[in-house]
């Protein structure tokens, strides 16, 4: 997912039309503080909800049992944003949504729903069985994929393509699953201890071995369809209004079908549950997995392939395509700057790659006839924020490339094409010589 510097400002010149302030209520700090409000609340709800069922000794138990695959699926998603790491704030908005906003919803809509049934029919039984085989995947899928939906809409240029769908859906999905499991296991805790039940033969033991150990990917992985249909429409073109609307809605139904077939594993008889984990969810976790391992090379391919057109213009060095279509060679140019430049030159390293990667994805969008109507704008934006940080990165990513390949790096040099590429001109100073070598000292990146 992409960072994204302020609009630039004109250099020069007048200072055009005075700026039209916005109402109250379309203020920045307004909308965040609505929001932070909005979710503050439901978590004091569901708080209060889950502590109700489990009781204080519960809730604490099943927090405890509950919190560790949330670092893992954290760092495993994270770890699948590298190539355009996005800002921790939409990740941090996604989980407590997850947690919070979308459990909530979850918890009244599913009891309101089960007993709206049971009163009509007259069968508790039955209504239990359609609450949790139906009524559940419909209403937990759609209350996450809203956390998809508002970032897709109000964060559209963190928003670029499959990976950023997969993050930001399984990151909700992995805090609904957080409360969830805290309610789970709460309640398994409470049964033991009206039961006297301890140790591996416990309620609360088979609890966490079946959500904590065996299916802790569960939630994520109905989410992360979802995200899958709003990553391909944010690829398709503006003018594709009808494609951008029903493949999320394809990826949402799909997340609603397999969650009801996991949740329904149980009907299958004895073995039912191992039954559809080994043939259903360990095939399809495999398969989405390899997908989005694979979108991620593609992605750093993209890179390697759009960037040497702004070499050529003189933006970057002859080196940098290859080095910043590389994670090995990105993780050297930041130790490499570490080292030699201390941590902020580091950070400058790491905010050059990814700016780096936005403008590679922005020309590979242009190109296919993709990009939105301020291309140019960004373009000139992204190439501004390089520039900017040109005296560090430049030797860092030199040394990088030549550390990581054997052989001298002859990148292919294509036409200047589609969008600016024009030579760097003020304010950001002259361009640099392409054909000239970046001089870097000798490192070991592996010395003290």
């Amino acid at each position: 997912m992409a960072i994204h510097p302020p609009y630039a400002t004109q250099p020069g010149g007048s200072a055009g039309p005075a700026p039209i302030h916005p109402h109250w209520w379309q203020r920045r700090w307004v909308r965040y503080g609505a929001l932070i409000t909005l979710l503050a609340m439901s978590g004091l709800v569901i708080l209060a909800l889950v502590r109700e069922q489990t009781g204080t000794e519960g809730f604490l138990v099943g927090l405890g049992l509950a919190v560790f695959p949330v670092p893992l699926l954290i760092a495993a998603f994270r770890w699948l944003d590298r190539v355009e790491p996005g800002p921790w704030r939409n990740l941090l908005f996604s989980f407590a949504w997850g947690a919070c906003a979308a459990a909530l919803i979850a918890i009244v809509a599913n009891s309101f729903a089960t007993r709206w049934i049971a009163t009509a029919t007259a069968d508790p039984s039955s209504a239990d069985t359609l609450g949790a085989t139906v009524i559940a995947p419909v209403v937990e899928e759609s209350a996450k994929a809203a956390a998809v939906l508002l970032v897709f809409l109000f964060r559209r240029r963190d928003f670029t393509g499959i990976v950023d769908g997969v993050v930001i859906a399984g990151v909700t999905a992995t805090g609904f699953a957080f409360t969830e499991n805290i309610l789970y296991l709460g309640t398994a805790f409470g049964t033991d201890r009206l039961s006297g039940g301890s140790g591996l033969t416990s309620v609360t033991a088979a609890t966490f071995f079946v959500r904590v150990v065996m299916s802790p990917f569960a939630h994520p992985l109905f989410t992360v369809l979802t995200g899958i249909g709003f990553g391909v429409a944010a690829l398709s073109a503006e003018r594709q209004h009808v494609r951008r609307v029903l493949l999320p809605l394809t990826g949402l139904l799909l997340a609603m079908g397999m969650h009801a077939v996991w949740n329904s594993s149980s009907d299958f008889g004895e073995f039912g549950f191992f039954g559809v984990y080994a043939v259903f969810m360990v095939p399809a976790f495999g398969l989405l997995t390899w997908l989005v391992v694979w979108t991620r090379q593609r992605e750093l391919r993209t890179v390697r392939t759009e960037l040497p057109v702004y070499t050529v213009a003189g933006w970057l060095g002859a080196t940098e395509p290859w080095a910043l279509g590389s994670m090995r060679a990105r993780r050297l140019a930041r130790e490499y700057a570490v080292h030699h430049f201390g941590k902020a030159a580091a950070r400058s390293v790491a905010e050059y790659e990814a700016y780096a990667t936005s403008l590679a994805f922005l020309r590979h969008r242009g190109r296919r006839g993709r990009a939105g109507s301020d291309f140019v704008v960004r373009e000139r934006e992204l190439l501004g924020e390089l520039w900017r940080r040109r005296e560090t990165a430049h030797p860092a990513l030199a040394y990088a490339a030549h550390a990581t390949t054997p052989l001298p790096v002859t990148p292919p040099w294509p036409d200047h094409g589609y969008g600016y590429v024009a030579p760097p001109a003020q304010p950001y100073g002259p361009p640099a010589q392409a054909s000239a070598p970046v001089p870097y000292p000798a490192y070991n990146p592996y010395s003290s």
